[in-house]
């Protein structure tokens, strides 16, 4: 079950402190995370976890017990903008944006020995 995020508007490294908090963990408690975390991507990132659970939950699978198997974060365009500067120059703004994949996987039972 995936779901992708193409061109956010903030920059991949930004981006991944984000999906560090919730790699590996179930959905609901990646979720609840995300909602109370105080960063920009953290909205997104809750969509794009959610449109991920739907496409799982419209293939037949259960939501409740799916895990955040992987998410990636890659370079996407950069937007060029000029700042003026000193004796007519000018230097380059680079707005950086991201792709954004999520994968959902099921709970793995442990087995005992």
């Amino acid at each position: 079950m995936k779901a992708t995020l193409s061109n956010y508007k903030q920059t991949p490294r930004k981006t991944r402190l984000v999906t560090e908090l919730v790699k590996g963990k179930g959905v609901e408690e990646a979720l609840l995370a995300l909602k109370f975390l105080d960063k920009r991507a953290a909205g997104p990132m809750a969509k794009l976890i959610s449109s991920a659970v739907a496409n799982a939950e419209k293939q037949g699978e259960d939501g409740r017990t799916l895990v955040v198997q992987n998410i990636t974060v890659n370079k996407g365009l950069v937007a060029m903008r000029s700042m003026p500067r000193a004796f007519g120059r000018s230097s380059p703004i680079r707005h950086r944006m991201s792709h954004i994949t999520v994968t959902l996987g099921k709970v793995k039972p442990k087995k005992k020995k």
